[in-house]
């Protein structure tokens, strides 16, 4: 917010001065993108390790049977009615639209300049596309910023571990373990410079762009914080009804601690404890149903983030003008379902290091990202309770529909 007000106040005053251009050019600009930089480069090894180790473990999931079918089955369908709302929201509530043409062309071109082309960055869907999704060499696409053919290789890695017997592929389980664990540590020390790296980025670009760019920053948090507002409090009251025939009121009045402690933590994991609990106690639904489904939703379900980063990356594509067709779309809804699933870790912002990809896949520059991040924490604490509710209320529905099979209860 400093950060916004400043650059915001600095255009007013001295914008398009030399004196100006140059502080940026010297100053804050070389310190922004350092620190962007500093979170770009864990990209890849942090997408290969919690994309192949992810799917590995799908097999142990598989194997639960009919439970574990349905647990999967909630937590796809869920992100992707997720990831499908934020764009529908976006591109009817428009909120980046609005920048006058010249200053879309400028910003465009600065993220052009400071990012690497991805060869799979589309807008389409044809034959050859799918084709080059596949990558020849896996190194080779790793280092030229080829994420669709990473992601792909990495989703192959992980589908033949899986198959390996597990005395033999215990090894290489722990070392992708390992991997994600030092990428997420990389992580955390990132954002503990954030609040400088985060004002050095957000002035700049409001000092170069004024207010104008600010007012559609505030119109993409409330077209966000609306999309969480009908997840919570209309899809999940939908659920609860119909599904877990449950009474929507007191069911969120139960788990109003769950909730608080979600919203001030923004750690799905930091949650969890408090959300076993409750939901066993306060909820009564039962230990076996959840110890199985809501550990699991912790790392693999987060619908609130589905819809911030589908809504995020459509955001970012219109306020630099880029177009996301039918295809492109499709593309960042069936992406979203992977990196809010076998994809991210349960901390705060791990989701916006797993979007970079997701924009160089639909050739939106990932650097994009550096619009949104200055009001990135409200909206983690606002999409990490809409996570850790949709865990609770998927352990629901599931009861409910196990309650009809005796025989499966223990």
């Amino acid at each position: 917010t400093l950060g916004m007000v400043t650059g915001a106040t600095t255009n007013v005053f001295w914008g398009g001065t030399p004196a100006l251009e140059n502080f940026i050019s010297y100053g804050t600009g070389p310190a922004g993108e350092i620190w962007l930089r500093s979170l770009l480069m864990i990209v890849i090894p942090l997408v290969f390790a919690v994309l192949s180790l992810g799917v590995a473990e799908l097999g142990n999931v598989k194997k639960l049977g009919r439970l574990g079918v349905k647990t999967l089955l909630f937590f796809v369908l869920s992100a992707a009615l997720a990831g499908a709302l934020g764009l529908f929201l976006v591109d009817v509530l428009r909120p980046g639209s609005g920048l006058a043409p010249e200053e879309r062309t400028r910003l465009l071109e600065s993220y052009r300049n400071e990012a690497n082309p991805s060869p799979a960055g589309m807008t389409g869907l044809g034959i050859q596309t799918l084709v080059n999704i596949i990558p020849r060499n896996p190194i080779a696409a790793a280092a030229q910023g080829d994420m669709l053919g990473v992601i792909f290789f990495s989703l192959i890695f992980g589908l033949a571990l899986g198959r390996v017997a597990p005395d033999r592929g215990r090894t290489i389980r722990h070392v992708l373990r390992g991997l994600a664990e030092v990428m997420t540590a990389i992580i955390d020390l990132v954002m503990k410079l954030a609040p400088y790296g985060v004002f050095a980025l957000i002035f700049s670009v409001a000092a170069r762009f004024g207010f104008d760019l600010l007012a559609r920053l505030g119109w993409y948090v409330v077209t966000v914080a609306a999309g969480l507002i009908v997840i919570q409090f209309g899809v999940f009251s939908v659920l609860l009804r119909w599904i877990a025939a449950r009474d929507p009121v007191d069911f969120f009045r139960r788990s109003r601690v769950v909730m608080l402690t979600a919203f001030s933590t923004a750690s799905s994991n930091g949650t969890l404890p408090t959300t076993l609990r409750v939901s066993e106690t306060a909820l009564g639904l039962p230990p076996d149903i959840c110890g199985f489904v809501l550990p699991l939703g912790a790392s693999m379900n987060k619908i609130g983030s589905a819809l911030f980063e589908s809504a995020s990356i459509a955001f970012i594509a219109q306020v630099l003008g880029i177009p996301l067709g039918w295809s492109a779309q499709a593309i960042v809804i069936a992406m979203t379902v992977l990196t809010t699933g076998v994809g991210t870790v349960g901390i705060p912002s791990a989701i916006i290091p797993m979007m970079i990809p997701v924009l160089d896949a639909v050739g939106v520059p990932g650097e994009g990202i550096a619009l949104i991040i200055g009001v990135d924490r409200l909206l983690d604490m606002c999409r990490t309770t809409v996570n850790v509710t949709g865990h609770m209320v998927g352990a629901a529905c599931i009861a409910r529909s196990e309650a009809r099979h005796p025989a499966t209860e223990s």
